[in-house]
């Protein structure tokens, strides 16, 4: 029990940021359009120089990262395939099924994920978490997009997910931060300060960020929160689980594998909701889903730290 407490207080001012942006809002002193605004500097410029100048300063050796990078891709594309099994056994809409695409796999491993895993894991597993904040929304714009456009109405647009990928302020930021540590290409004291800067400033806003948009949302009603509850409870515990002990001795680092389930177990994010209201799925669920997982995550997620100590 000792060992939760020190895990949750490891994590605890996070979730105080978050808190803070609720009572904001709730209070009127923020506005919601705030979250717009706040998520499109995190998006193009507190995450991608956050990733860059952390990967620029990494000695990276790709054969180290190959099974971090393999093992998640798989997980991620099991996940994504596991909507045709479960919206069938549930009987769910068309509608439902598609936004399931997005919900079985993408968690929020960028806003939340990142500085929670340095925070309770050490500055040393921010190379792992970086790759794996390139590996998953590469799935979430090819196959998790894909598979939304050839179960509705839309045609796919290859050229239009290859722009989205190409254009990706967090795919892009990983390649040159790539290409500057193996390189070892210098970057100017100066500029490299000034991403730091930016960089340092991200967790509080997209955490702020992430309070107002769960505090300015409708409760509804009670009953309809019980299929949110037990979606929360697959994607955060089921999943993961199933992944613990299918990744289990495959060969990553202590570290890579702890990164690895944590990702995996976070609880839904902004970009999946952002994408199910621009493709009309159910943003409804989905806006739910982003509230109530976040909130169980203050519990959830200081257990899969102790577990997978």
């Amino acid at each position: 029990m000792s060992s939760f407490f020190l895990a949750a207080k490891s994590i605890l001012p996070l979730f105080l940021v978050i808190l803070t942006g609720i009572g904001m809002v709730r209070i009127k002193a923020v506005h919601p359009g705030w979250v717009d605004v706040l998520n499109k500097y995190a998006l193009w410029i507190g995450l991608p120089s956050l990733i860059f100048v952390a990967l620029s300063r990494l000695d990276l050796r790709f054969g180290e990262y190959s099974n971090l990078i393999i093992l998640n891709s798989i997980y991620l594309i099991i996940c994504v395939l596991l909507a045709f099994p479960i919206s069938m056994l549930f009987k769910t809409s068309l509608k439902t099924k598609r936004t399931l695409f997005l919900l079985l796999g993408f968690g929020n491993i960028s806003y939340l994920g990142i500085p929670l895993i340095s925070s309770a894991l050490g500055n040393e597993a921010l190379g792992p978490a970086i790759l794996l904040s390139a590996v998953y929304p590469f799935w979430m714009f090819t196959l998790a997009i894909v598979l939304i456009e050839l179960t509705g109405h839309e045609k796919v647009h290859i050229l239009l997910i290859i722009k989205k990928l190409g254009t990706n302020p967090l795919l892009v930021s990983v390649f040159l931060g790539i290409i500057a540590s193996w390189f070892k290409i210098p970057v100017q004291s100066a500029l490299m300060k000034t991403l730091d800067l930016f960089g340092q400033s991200v967790t509080a806003v997209v955490l702020f960020s992430l309070g107002i948009f769960l505090g300015s949302q409708q409760i509804g009603n009670r009953k309809e929160w019980w299929p949110v509850f037990g979606l929360s409870i697959v994607i955060m515990i089921i999943l993961p689980g199933l992944f613990y002990f299918l990744a289990k001795g495959s060969g990553m680092t202590n570290l890579q594998f702890r990164t690895s389930i944590l990702d995996a177990a976070m609880p839904m994010g902004l970009t999946a909701y952002a994408m199910t209201e621009q493709y009309q799925l159910n943003a409804l669920l989905t806006g739910r889903l982003v509230i109530l997982s976040t909130l169980l995550a203050a519990i959830i997620l200081p257990i899969w730290i102790v577990f997978t100590a």
